[in-house]
């Protein structure tokens, strides 16, 4: 049966002459460079989230020592996690050919048999089985996540997070395993011959280099229509695979990318008419409630700053004014030291209606729960009658339609 050409099971199955140990470690070595930066990027994304701060930010279950984070985020340089998240999710989708071309070049192990000729070879499939399992979910829930279409059952925060920790942990001990080789083939120009060189190979249409610049060329593609999302200018124009892509979504001040409309939050406009809403901030010395036109009444600051999302989109820098968020503080009993704050929406359920920022986020001169965006009034969807803006803060921690805020140690 190994032996019939007819099964997939055989090596004279698989007829392609491009396989072979110099292609696939042409493609392995891209893909250690790019996974590992991906992987990196991820880590920092999630301690962006301060994830030690409350269980609000993050509510992966049983996370232990996975879920560990070595600093609390920074404010500074503002731009830190639109360029985090614009690697992250850019990279990504431009490994895509190559992860496609590295598992095409490798398939035939799949199927080889036996499956386990030795205790060493069985613990090899089974990694590798992890490996080509666990790519194939992190990039495609990645995809899915990117795109705003959560088909997937459960969360993508925790799906995420998992996947990812099993997807490396397999890539790493499949690194260590096959770098050796790896660095060999590349060394010499006349391939060693192994169980990926076919025995009846078909005429050739294209070389190897060929190849290589083919699945270049489709990375070089979806490089080019996604990373103009997290750019400012003519390049956003050219993102025609993002859901941020193309122009601005409007005209006026207002008219700049947004995720989540007033409408999809459930936000109805007699909540947040000028008699009906009012700000509850919660401190020290109690609590007080504040109108928006009290909140416009106190001395008032301006931040140029951008929103930046998980899904690695970004908006230009925008002109936000309104109240620092350690100027609310003190009025609570936070003078000179402000807390972390909790913060909370009036949208009634979803994902991140609740954030909570660090007392280093709360005390940037920068951070403001703003009322205003480039000279006019925050539009509905946009967050009126007020919203969190964080300089270097995902944007879901940039909360919308802000009802309550409490200070204090979380």
């Amino acid at each position: 049966m190994r032996d019939d050409p007819r099964l997939p099971s055989s090596p004279g199955f698989w007829r392609s002459p491009l396989r072979g140990p110099w292609f696939t470690s042409v493609l392995g070595l891209v893909l250690l460079v790019g996974i590992t930066v991906l992987f990196v990027t991820g880590l920092v994304s999630y301690a962006a989230y301060n994830p030690g701060l409350s269980p609000v930010n993050d509510q992966t279950p049983d996370k232990g020592i996975l879920g560990f984070y070595l600093f609390a985020w920074p404010t500074h340089p503002h731009w830190l996690y639109r360029l985090n998240q614009g690697v992250h999710v850019t990279l990504g989708i431009t490994l895509i050919p190559v992860l496609l071309a590295k598992l095409w070049s490798v398939v035939p192990r799949l199927f080889a048999l036996p499956p386990a000729r030795s205790l060493a070879h069985a613990l090899e499939r089974i990694s590798l089985l992890l490996l080509v399992g666990g790519a194939l979910f992190e990039f495609v829930t990645g995809v899915l996540n990117v795109q705003l279409d959560y088909v997937f059952p459960g969360s993508f925060y925790p799906l995420h997070f998992y996947g990812a920790w099993v997807f490396f942990a397999a890539f790493v001990a499949h690194a260590l395993l096959k770098m050796p080789t790896a660095v060999r083939n590349l060394r010499h120009l006349r391939e060693e011959k192994n169980d990926l060189v076919t025995p009846r190979p078909a005429e050739p249409t294209v070389s190897r280099r060929g190849a290589l610049w083919f699945v270049g060329g489709g990375s070089l593609l979806l490089f080019a229509t996604t990373a103009g999302q997290n750019a400012d200018g003519p390049l956003r124009r050219t993102a025609l695979l993002a859901p941020h892509g193309g122009g601005e979504p409007g005209s006026g001040p207002n008219g700049f990318q947004i995720n989540k409309t007033a409408a999809y939050a459930g936000i109805d406009a007699a909540e947040t008419g000028e008699d009906a809403w009012r700000l509850v901030v919660t401190g020290r010395t109690g609590t007080i409630r504040l109108s928006r036109a009290q909140l416009a009444g106190l001395s008032l600051h301006s931040s140029a700053l951008p929103i930046a999302c998980v899904e690695g989109w970004s908006t230009s820098d925008q002109w936000w004014r309104g109240v620092r968020l350690r100027d609310l503080a003190a009025l609570v009993g936070y003078d000179d030291d402000p807390p972390d704050v909790f913060v909370e929406s009036l949208q009634a359920r979803g994902a991140f209606r609740e954030a909570a920022l660090r007392a280093n986020q709360v005390a940037d001169a920068r951070s403001l729960l703003a009322l205003y965006v480039n000279g006019e009034d925050l539009s509905p969807d946009h967050g009126h009658p007020a919203r969190i803006i964080v300089p270097a803060a995902p944007g879901v921690l940039n909360t919308k339609w802000v009802a309550r805020m409490t200070f204090g140690d979380l």
